[in-house]
């Protein structure tokens, strides 16, 4: 790797610099005054209240995490939310091990144990790994046309063979020793998420007296607004969310319930909820149990799930260093970690700008911006000095157990880049997977190049990314109306307060 820039960004007290090389030394909303110990593969691992195992691992300067299922390749961390596909770990061990658990939704807790999976020796040395250059040979459903022969191998050899290399993680072989429960609630109305526009729409129907019920599966409430530096009424967006989230604690009409991921819709109403009460401590307290399944009836339902961003398909992009460009975002504006210490980003959309302008000003050196558009409308100012590439592609990277280059071509050209990480950034994906529910179909939208919803539960109003809206304004606009009709429909008098100010700028 290149050495640290003059104007160093990264952490020099504190923990210390072996520590956690890729922290920096200011920002996030992480609480710098309670350090936490975890172990990753037996080896400790240092972070502070507030973190999540992907963070603290990119601060400790992790990038290979994880191994891939068939070949081995090496994988790294590659969002920063539940969309994870990569950093899949086993937590706990004992009867309390759980396998493929993502990295990027463990909150760090002191005594945290977890270690990486489907490799053998050890993660860095995987002699499995070998099947990568063998990959031309074992082709999908090879094993049933090669290991026919003699046919009393199958059962005494081969298929022990295979079922020993194959599969993610070790289930724990024991009984669970932790309690786990069952609950029902009722309310007039649900709000399934809680970024902007679910808090937008829980506040306007909570002071109506209307009987709330706010889920979110992050262990805090705000969504992008804890990512991106954008403002609210002329606070910092995360300001303004934490103290809607003080509001929604006073009333007494309305249930928060961080730490729960709603999974299921039914006929009347009803939806499956998953609360983890205690995963984010070692063990339970007593008579508390670890996990606790909801059935939840409501009048009314407020989707506010918002939108993932896709990825952009080129050769080599499932390196470890290689993520999501709102991904970056999210670590340098939340948990002040560098994603690198050379940045590239490859975008075909303004949000791949503002993630880079985000990096820049965290003091994070972002090296190029490669953009497959030919014009770009707006440059933001931070990027006037950095170095851009417009109507070009990635097209290859390199790097074995890290990203190292990458490869752009452009309509005259074919350059090598050095970089140690690449945010990518290919437009967002509404997340529309309730709506589906109970024979919901979506709809294809040409100007987002997405599916955002179409038929919905009865009952459900979908707002904010998730139907489409990537603006924070609109966003803030179209819950605060729909959390004012539920709390109508449910016979209250809701009052819609003038709206928070907020730009229009790309958001989700």
């Amino acid at each position: 790797m290149s050495p640290v820039p003059a104007a160093n960004a990264f952490i020099e007290g504190g923990v210390g610099r072996d520590a956690q090389p890729y922290r920096l030394k200011t920002g996030g909303l992480i609480d710098r005054s309670r350090v936490l110990q975890a172990r990753f593969d037996a080896r400790v691992l240092t972070g502070f209240a507030g973190d999540t195992l992907a963070s603290a691992l990119l601060a400790a300067g992790y990038r290979l995490v994880a191994r891939s299922f068939k070949y081995h390749r090496s994988r790294g961390i590659f969002s920063a939310g539940s969309e994870e596909s990569n950093a899949l770990v086993e937590l706990r061990s004992g009867p309390r091990r759980e396998p493929n658990v993502k990295a990027t939704t463990i909150e760090l807790y002191d005594g945290l144990e977890a270690c990486s999976q489907n490799r053998w020796p050890s993660l860095h040395f995987d002699l499995l790994a070998v099947s990568s250059c063998l990959s031309p040979f074992l082709a999908a459903g090879f094993y049933y046309k090669t290991f026919m022969r003699p046919a009393s191998f199958w059962e005494r050899v081969y298929e022990p063979l295979i079922r020993r290399a194959a599969g993610l993680g070790r289930a724990a072989g024991e009984n669970d020793p932790d309690p786990y429960e069952q609950a029902y609630a009722f309310c007039d109305l649900l709000v399934v998420g809680g970024g902007p526009s679910g808090l937008a729409a829980a506040v306007t129907a909570g002071r109506s007296g209307a009987r709330v019920i706010v889920c979110d599966e992050d262990f805090r409430f705000g969504g992008r607004l804890l990512s991106d530096c954008r403002e609210v009424d002329g606070m910092p967006a995360h300001l303004w969310a934490s103290r809607v989230v003080e509001e929604l604690g006073s009333l007494p009409e309305v249930r928060l319930m961080p730490r729960t991921t709603v999974f299921g819709v039914y006929d009347g109403g009803t939806f499956g909820a998953l609360e983890r009460v205690a995963d984010h401590l070692p063990v339970p307290p007593p008579h508390v149990p670890r996990q606790r399944l909801w059935r939840i009836v409501a009048k009314h339902a407020v989707l506010a799930a918002g939108a993932t961003e896709r990825s952009i398909v080129f050769g080599g992009n499932d390196r470890p260093g290689i993520m999501l460009a709102s991904a970056m975002r999210t670590y340098v504006n939340r948990f002040a970690v560098a994603p690198g210490r050379q940045v590239a980003i490859f975008t075909n959309n303004d949000a791949g700008w503002d993630s880079a302008a985000d990096l820049v000003c965290a003091g994070v050196p972002v090296v190029v911006v490669v953009d497959s558009r030919r014009e770009v409308a707006h440059v933001p100012e931070p990027l006037k000095n950095v170095r851009v590439v417009t109507g070009g592609n990635v097209i290859a990277t390199t790097g074995k157990r890290c990203l190292r280059s990458i490869k752009v071509r452009t309509p005259g050209d074919v350059q090598t880049i050095k970089t140690d990480a690449l945010g990518v950034a290919g437009g967002w994906n509404p997340n529309v997977h309730l709506t589906c529910h109970l024979g919901g179909r979506p709809a294809w939208d040409e100007s987002i190049a997405a599916f955002v919803p179409g038929t919905k539960p009865k009952g459900m109003t979908v707002v904010g990314a998730a139907n489409g809206t990537l603006t924070l304004a609109a966003c803030l606009a179209a819950g605060a109306a729909a959390g004012s009709r539920a709390a109508e429909e449910a016979g209250y008098k809701a009052y819609l307060r003038d709206l928070p100010r907020a730009d229009e700028g790309l958001f989700a």
